[in-house]
């Protein structure tokens, strides 16, 4: 039976919400029939997908909408179209049968499905005998969904998609499709408006900034080979292993000759031989996820699946990953579950209704970076941030996620005034949802990755972020230790006749350093916005301020607590960090800040080798003071120590005056041995120091204590 006339107009604008009922073929009394449309036809003759005949079509109205009944069953099939002088092929999307299943449809509806991202998106399949694309995209509000592309015109009359309406995710199978292809989706909101067109949320590749629309490819299919390094870290406990992290600015660690990003392949051949030489064990990128910004640094991203295009294909970061493994480094990604900006094209009320965020801005809206905030407590904005985190260690191999700003995602009244937060139904301040979602992410991440670590830039005292879930925490593997971050370069930039009376600002942390798994970060965020280079923080003339870093450093390296160091700061770099360009390399050249970089250098491969600076990071039986009190020297020692290791002194003497015959209490008598000291002449140093090492007598060690300096000695049984 015909439909009638106000059905086929609704068809022919675009305004039918289901065309399925409308186009391709179906069963009727007089054999199968069919209807299609092809804009600038004026014939159409249906065939089967092997290139059998089956009909021609009658056209019912010049826009190009053909019908008529066809040999044979409903069935793919394919036309062939004549019009203007040309003839064409194309294969019907609408003769082809739903592909998502009831299975993918109970679990969508739970909040269980763990493999979205092999279902959702633009996925390339065969389907039904046909390769082409499968597009599915989650909107429940909308009143019509259509992938709009480079293939139709961008035209979304043309590719209205079909509505699983117990799941609110609209699908259709584009046969034919190649990849490489842009698209986004076109919708109309739930009041019937036109939406501004949005990028595709499981979108694997995007198209290079200023554009915005995704791109038809799937992730790549890598044949990795790095199963040595990933069974290393599946047995391994990463709280007992040394760890120690560069963070790295994918677009400013260098450039190319004519000042452009690097690609992934020019990264590897670059930043991997460096990071391994430096003996760094991870390296920490800042998002690299597609995001429309070049200043927000990757934190406001609008692909989260999408490897950013600045770098190249998406595939070269697989290789890049692959080379990190095969040089036994491993690869943490910043990743941003806290807020996404309100970009046209972006998550932002995404169907016409607040999909993603909250509706009301007291819960969705971040005034501090003027983004959304995600909906934690809706199961399906809950099982598509879960879903990115596996994504990116199933099909990317990554080793670690370091999930950016948690405190604001758990306390519903961060950076905000009385009276613009809403309280927790207990009336309290703490994000349940929030809650919820990061334990359940940690559970879905350490179940099905042995050997990947979450770290949490957590910057409160919320208890319990690094104990397991099981146990009342929030699960994840490590937190950034704020506090001794702030507490050390407050302490660093004062003028050391003044550091007598800040004392504790070295001590206080070790009241709590063994409360959560640490790790100690000097990050991007202390060297950006007018806060100045590690080395402007230090105090004193450019001497003093050098001295100051490499007994910083050397004091960093010798406290419990894993690594982390942001590019540029390894070789003091003097300026704040811009992405606009690449690191001052040319600083290098100079024996001060090279003397840092050789420094840093052998504190990784220190700090690598000797298990009682590692082995116990996270644990307090690895570290005892020795001298926690001479504040009228400002020297602080204690000792670092692992089970079937020597112990480690390590002694910091943070004012310009050299100390001789200075009395250390050590565990044992007998030789010491010098590991390292930050004052030595090939760091750019005094060369003051013990000649190699010194023996303990009845407990106490006689040493020389270098001006400005931190010296670590190892016992020799």
């Amino acid at each position: 039976m015909k439909p009638p006339g106000e059905a086929i107009e609704a068809l022919l604008q675009g305004r039918h919400a289901d065309p399925f009922s409308l186009l391709g073929p179906h069963a009727g009394p007089d054999g199968t029939f069919a209807r299609v449309w092809i804009p600038g036809a004026d014939t159409a003759e249906a065939h089967d997908v092997a290139g059998k005949s089956l009909g021609m079509l009658s056209r019912r109205d010049a826009r190009g909408l053909f019908e008529g009944t066809i040999g044979g069953p409903p069935q793919p099939l394919k036309y062939k179209a004549r019009g203007g002088g040309a003839e064409w092929w194309l294969t019907d999307p609408y003769s082809f049968g739903p592909v998502l299943g009831p299975v993918d449809d109970y679990l969508m509806a739970e909040g269980t499905h763990k493999r979205l991202y092999d279902k959702m998106g633009a996925q390339p399949i065969r389907h039904q005998g046909v390769g082409g694309i499968h597009f599915s995209v989650w909107a429940p509000n909308a009143r019509r969904v259509s992938v709009v592309g480079d293939f139709n015109d961008w035209d979304g009359r043309r590719h209205v998609m079909r509505l699983r309406r117990d799941v609110g995710v609209w699908e259709i199978f584009l046969p034919d499709l190649a990849e490489g292809r842009a698209y986004k989706y076109e919708i109309l909101g739930a009041t019937g408006a036109l939406l501004p067109q949005k990028a595709d949320p499981f979108a694997f590749a995007a198209e290079l900034r200023p554009a915005t629309a995704s791109l038809t490819a799937p992730p790549p299919a890598h044949a990795w080979s790095d199963d040595a390094h990933r069974a290393h870290w599946a047995n391994t406990d990463p709280r007992r292993a040394p760890i120690s992290i560069y963070e790295v600015h994918a677009g400013s660690w260098d450039r190319d000759a004519q000042g452009r990003f690097l690609s992934w392949d020019a990264l590897a051949d670059r930043l991997i031989p460096y990071a391994v030489e430096m003996g760094f064990t991870h390296i920490e990128f800042l998002p690299i996820s597609e995001h429309p910004f070049d200043p927000s640094w990757g934190y406001q991203t609008t692909g989260l699946f999408a490897p950013s295009a600045r770098f190249g294909e998406p595939a070269g970061f697989a290789r890049f990953v692959e080379g990190a493994h095969r040089a036994g480094l491993g690869v943490i990604l910043d990743w941003v579950p806290a807020h996404f900006p309100t970009d046209p094209h972006g998550l932002a009320r995404f169907d016409g209704t607040a999909l993603y965020e909250h509706a009301d801005p007291r819960q969705g809206y971040h005034p501090d970076w003027g983004t959304a905030i995600y909906n934690y407590g809706r199961r399906e904005v809950a099982s598509y941030l879960i879903n990115n985190a596996l994504f990116w260690a199933e099909r990317y191999h990554v080793d670690g996620l370091r999930v950016d700003a948690v405190a604001s995602m758990l306390y519903r009244d961060y950076s905000r005034p009385a009276g613009e937060w809403i309280p927790n139904p207990e009336g309290g301040r703490e994000n349940w949802e929030a809650v919820a979602f990061l334990k359940e992410m940690n559970r879905a991440v350490y179940g099905a990755n042995r050997g990947l670590f979450t770290i949490a830039e957590e910057s409160t005292a919320w208890p319990g972020v690094t104990r397991p879930v099981h146990d009342g925490g929030l699960g994840f593997g490590f937190k950034w230790n704020m506090g001794f971050m702030h507490d050390t370069l407050r302490y660093m930039g004062r003028d050391p006749v003044h550091r007598r009376h800040h004392h504790d600002d070295i001590t206080f942390g070790l009241l709590y350093a063994f409360s959560e798994n640490y790790v100690l970060a000097l990050s991007h965020d202390e060297v950006v916005h007018g806060k100045g280079s590690l080395l402007s923080k230090m105090s004193g003339d450019d001497w003093q301020k050098f001295a100051n870093l490499r007994a910083y450093y050397t004091l960093m390296w010798g406290y419990p607590g894993k690594k982390l160091l942001f590019m540029g700061q390894e070789f003091a770099q003097r300026r704040e960090w811009s992405e606009a360009g690449p690191l001052d390399w040319h600083l290098l050249d100079s024996p001060a800040h090279g003397g840092v970089r050789h420094l840093v250098r052998d504190l990784n491969r220190l700090y690598r080798d000797h298990p009682a600076l590692h082995g116990r990071d996270c644990e307090g039986e690895g570290f005892s003071w020795t001298i926690p009190d001479d504040r009228q020297n400002s020297v602080f020692a204690w000792i670092r120590r692992a089970p079937g290791s020597p112990p480690v002194l390590v002694v910091a003497n943070l004012t310009p005056v050299v100390r001789r015959d200075y009395a250390v209490p050590v565990p044992a008598d007998g030789q010491w041995r010098e590991l390292i000291n930050s004052d030595a002449l090939v760091y750019g140093g005094s060369g003051q120091g013990n000649l190699g090492g010194a023996e303990a007598q009845n407990g106490r060690i006689r040493l020389t204590l270098p001006p400005l300096a931190t010296v670590m000695l190892e016992y020799e049984p």
